[in-house]
Formats: C-alpha cells, sequence, structure tokens
C-alpha cells in the first residue's frame, strides 16, 4: 500500500448513529469523521454511510452531513454483507477505501477484512473509530493490522489527499485541522 490517490479514493462511515455515539466516553471519533467527510466533500471524494437498524440505534448524527452521500441500512455486522453495500463499493470504481466507524472491533473490523479479502486497499482513520471499551478498540485495530489494513490518522489521510500546499482545495481542508 502506498499513499492515498484522491482520485482512486472512496470513503465509508460506518454506524456514526445516534445511540452508539451517545455510548462513547468521549466523541472525539464522531468529530474527525464530520471533517472526514467534510474534506471529502471538498476534494469530490465518494462517500458511503451505513446504518445498523436505524429503528433501534437512531439515523446518523448530525455532524456527519450525509447530504448527496449513500446512506445504507445494514443489519449484518460487516457492511460487505448487504449487497446494497458491495454494489455501491464496486459501482465507485475506486480500490483505496478509506474508513471510520463505530464499533472498532465489531462493524469496523467485520467489514474492513471482507473489503481486504475483496481486494481493496483499506486505511482505518483510527481517530475517526472509536469501541465503548479502550481494550475492545485497540484490539480492533490489531486484528485489521494484522490483515493488512493500513492504521493511519485523518490528518495523514488529508495531507496525503492533497499531496501538495498548491492543491487549489489545500486551504479550505487546512481549515478543517485547525
Amino acid at each position: 500500500m502506498g499513499l492515498l490517490n484522491s482520485d482512486n479514493c472512496l470513503v465509508v462511515a460506518i454506524d456514526f448513529q445516534e445511540r452508539l455515539v451517545n455510548m462513547l466516553e468521549k466523541p472525539d471519533s464522531a468529530i474527525k469523521m464530520a471533517k472526514l467527510m467534510q474534506a471529502a466533500k471538498i476534494l469530490n471524494i465518494p462517500a458511503i454511510v451505513t446504518e445498523q437498524y436505524p429503528q433501534g440505534l437512531g439515523k446518523t448524527i448530525v455532524d456527519i452531513d450525509v447530504e448527496g452521500t449513500q446512506v445504507i441500512e445494514k443489519t449484518a455486522f460487516s457492511a460487505m454483507q448487504q449487497e446494497e453495500f458491495r454494489t455501491a463499493v464496486e459501482a465507485s470504481g475506486k480500490k483505496q477505501i478509506v474508513i471510520g466507524g463505530i464499533e472498532t472491533h465489531i462493524c469496523v473490523h467485520q467489514t474492513v477484512s471482507e473489503l481486504i479479502d475483496a481486494g481493496y486497499e483499506v486505511y482505518v482513520v483510527k481517530d475517526a473509530c472509536a469501541s465503548r471499551n479502550k481494550a475492545e478498540f485497540k484490539a480492533g485495530l490489531e486484528a485489521m493490522k494484522g490483515n493488512g489494513a493500513k492504521i493511519t490518522c485523518l490528518e495523514i489521510v488529508l495531507f496525503e489527499l492533497l499531496r501538495t500546499s498548491k492543491h487549489p482545495n489545500f486551504k479550505a481542508v487546512q481549515a478543517l485541522i485547525k
């Protein structure tokens, strides 16, 4: 896996839903994911948002701007088990998947593992991921790394996508992290 390429990249937000976010000690991951989604819009990178059983866990939180983004409901822990998700990922034509979500050790881990098995390069934005328990969070990251995911963070992702301060959208993306 090399650097991210904005022309070959898809952003995936896993289950940033009301009840799940409210269970977290700190909602920092949701703030980072919101910034990643904003950067994706600025850079014209497609994005997919999943919602695990929204009737019980609520809709995606308002901080995650889903306007113009495909929102896919799921009941399986891995989004790849949902035909609509698999079809959307394939239809994007992108081979690099940048992903964040809740819960790191369950839905994120299973989705990442199946994306890797399907031949995608997966970049897990660890500061845009969360679990209710720190040990499970760490175990989820270790499992994904062991399966071949690149564990990264928001600023690394943003600056890899920009590549240069001369990028036409540099100031708009930089403003997200100031």
